[in-house]
């Protein structure tokens, strides 16, 4: 009530164009409307893509909000390890026949390279940005030149286990049958919505421990003033470190995602770098809700712009930067 008290009109546009998007949704949709924007069968199904590649760029982002958004560190070798979790991911689920099990693996192989950077790297450049981007430009054409010498450069898909293959009928409205008059329903890939879930609870997960646990406060207290928890007697060092480590993990895991997905590939690492890097400043800097807001804009920005406008879609993405850097610099949910 407070946000509508203090912003009548901007509260009054969101509300507007919330119902038009309610009605988009779950409305049948006049001949009219279809002749115009085309079927609601195409909407949808862009609608649903935009939101899932958004729960994969949250995925990424997320790791490299808490590493460059929340503890300062310039890791421009994430892209990286997206790529090498979604290998190392490939190469398991290939080898034990287990999808869930490459999961588990790509987190845990892609968190040891983490902790490696960390403490070789990073922790002998604190607080020297320039230094940190050569150093991990580097780092990251050297693991992209060791990942196409041993994986080569041909797509690789991971594949879905049974249970999760194939659509499943969704509560959308497509329109109404033609001879029996019942409203025909959306089909989606069952594992493309399971993984959008995941990414729900894992992101309310990862705010929640740093707003309301004892280790978020330690995270969020050594960015703000290292010396002084130190002197506190905490170990700042080993926080930092776990921090990394599951950052970087986050960002194997969803090269396990991606290459469900999509296909993983040489150049993968700098697209979802850079997603990343688009997505923490829509968002804002070390914000759990940002990242997840700026994913889901920059995923339906690219989907849209791919379906309806194709010769314009990366426009799309770099619009909604240029915009929020030019109103709102700090990003739209940041938390300084």
């Amino acid at each position: 009530m407070r946000v509508i008290e203090r912003n009548p009109i901007k509260s009054v546009i969101a509300l507007a164009i919330a119902a038009v998007l309610l009605w988009l949704i779950f409305a049948v949709w006049p001949e009219g409307l279809e002749d115009l924007i085309g079927r609601k069968r195409i909407f949808l199904s862009t609608l649903l893509n935009g939101i899932t590649l958004g729960a994969l760029y949250f995925l990424v982002a997320s790791g490299f909000t808490l590493i460059f958004g929340l503890m300062r560190n310039v890791n421009l070798a994430h892209g990286s390890l997206y790529l090498l979790g979604g290998y190392i991911g490939f190469e398991i689920a290939e080898w034990t026949g287990s999808w869930l099990f490459s999961f588990i693996v790509a987190f845990a192989a892609v968190a040891l390279v983490g902790i490696v950077l960390q403490y070789v790297v990073f922790r002998r450049m604190e607080g020297q940005d320039l230094r940190q981007t050569l150093v991990t430009i580097g780092i990251s054409i050297v693991l992209a030149d060791v990942m196409l010498w041993i994986w080569g450069g041909d797509f690789y898909q991971i594949l879905t286990p049974e249970w999760l293959s194939g659509p499943i009928e969704t509560v959308f409205v497509t329109g109404v049958h033609r001879t029996t008059g019942e409203p025909v329903y959306l089909t989606y890939p069952f594992v493309r919505l399971l993984i959008l879930f995941a990414s729900v609870i894992l992101g309310i997960a990862m705010w929640l421990v740093l707003t309301t646990t004892r280790i978020g406060m330690l995270i969020r207290a050594g960015v703000d003033d290292r010396e002084m928890l130190s002197a506190t007697g905490v170990r700042i060092e080993l926080v930092f470190l776990g921090v990394f480590a599951f950052g970087a993990g986050l960002a194997g895991m969803a090269g396990v995602v991606g290459g469900t997905f999509q296909s993983l590939a040489p150049g993968e690492d700098i697209r979802f770098l850079l997603a990343s890097l688009v997505v923490v400043i829509v968002g804002g800097m070390g914000s759990i809700p940002g990242a997840a807001l700026g994913a889901v804009l920059i995923g339906l920005a690219e989907q849209f712009g791919s379906v309806y406008t194709p010769t314009y879609a990366v426009v799309f993405t770099f619009m909604i930067m240029v915009l929020v850097l030019a109103f709102r610099p700090q990003g739209l949910l940041s938390i300084r």
